[in-house]
């Protein structure tokens, strides 16, 4: 297995570097707190899970009323996409416990809605994470080539208007997910920088055991055991999916396809500006500090820049080490990309969205 071999300069950020780490380092020593789940998260976690899972046993026991189980659909995919920003994401990366075999079984919520862990790890924990914002590598930047992510991406004509049509795009996210995206990630040559990838057989077996099993659960056993029509069933599961796709979609695309974080690439060489550090603080950003529920809700991802920063540190930290992180980024006239509200943000995203889909010579 052969990688592309983008290299970060040494050059800068190495005073920030060591003295955000040791602030940190400081701030869970002085507190006392484990860089893990705390109770307050164990609680949100039985609360999202039970936003899930409580919709799909009322609807399944019967009794109700098709628009009473339409709105429980609605219920589910907004859990749905809580329990994968709140507890799979943790767990992916590792962050949730000390204890692997909880994050591995957390982690496995994230295959139950479709989408496969393994594959995530490979795309969004080792190849996002490291090569935030590349054109080319960040796998992020090519949900669909429906949407232009990046300015180095290819623009079709239909991209003038995508800021129209991007947000019915993210919801089918977690549909492709289940049907397609990750037997295609499976089969491609190459992954980012990956070339010739070669998956472990397990893997593989995994990939069509919890295909089978989200499958099953999502769609056999309601068809089996409701007394409903197929298209009855279909408006509900595409309720539950567009509800937690278009979530899920615009969430993390807050994080770097907004006025703010940049695109960087690395020269002829293969090197790159910024030290890693200075790159992720480069393109990333944060919003809604303030708002708590969605704070709450979103696990901690609308703190994207601690997220980056620190991703095995539990999500639930992440609004401490923000004041941390912030400060010491001033000090050393380092970037800390910021939009206040949810709301500004996401008019950042669609002003995003309308630059990248002009045409180029524009």
């Amino acid at each position: 297995m052969k990688e592309t071999k983008i290299k970060f300069s040494s050059r800068d950020g190495a005073d920030f570097v060591k003295e955000v780490r040791a602030e940190v380092n400081q701030y869970f020593v002085d507190s006392g707190l484990s860089r893990h789940a705390n109770g307050a998260m164990r609680f949100k976690t039985v609360a999202i899970l039970l936003m899930f899972f409580g919709p799909y046993v009322l609807i399944m026991l019967g009794g109700i009323s098709l628009m009473q189980m339409w709105f429980l659909t609605f219920i589910m995919g907004i859990g749905a996409a809580g329990m994968g920003f709140s507890v799979s994401h943790d767990a992916l990366h590792g962050a949730y416990s000390s204890k692997s075999w909880v994050n591995a079984t957390l982690g496995y919520y994230f295959d139950l809605l479709g989408a496969n862990s393994y594959m995530w790890k490979i795309t969004h924990n080792v190849i996002h994470h490291t090569y935030t914002n590349i054109t080319g590598v960040d796998e992020d930047l090519t949900v669909s080539p429906l949407v232009r992510l990046s300015p180095e991406a290819p623009r079709y004509f239909f991209h003038r208007f995508q800021h129209f049509f991007a947000f019915p795009a993210y919801s089918l996210a977690t549909i492709n997910w289940l049907f397609a995206k990750d037997f295609q990630q499976f089969l491609k040559k190459d992954i980012g920088p990956y070339k010739d990838k070669k998956h472990p057989p397990f893997e593989i077996f995994m990939l069509v055991v919890t295909k089978i099993a989200a499958i099953t659960f999502q769609v056999v056993l309601p068809l089996w055991l409701l007394d409903i029509t197929v298209g009855q069933f279909v408006i509900g599961f595409l309720t539950m999916h567009m509800t937690a796709g278009l979530i899920l979609g615009v969430i993390f695309q807050l994080a770097h396809v907004v006025e703010g974080p940049e695109y960087l690439a690395p020269d002829e060489n293969g090197d790159m500006e910024s030290s890693w550090i200075i790159h992720e603080m480069r393109t990333t950003a944060n919003f809604a500090r303030n708002n708590h529920l969605l704070t709450w809700y979103v696990g901690g991802l609308n703190y994207q820049i601690e997220h980056h920063l620190f991703p095995q540190t539990c999500s639930i930290h992440y609004p401490e080490l923000s004041k941390i992180v912030r400060e010491i980024a001033a000090k050393h006239n380092v970037p800390y990309n910021y939009h206040p509200t949810l709301l500004t943000s996401i008019k950042s995203h669609i002003s995003m969205l309308k630059q990248l889909g002009r045409p180029l010579e524009a």
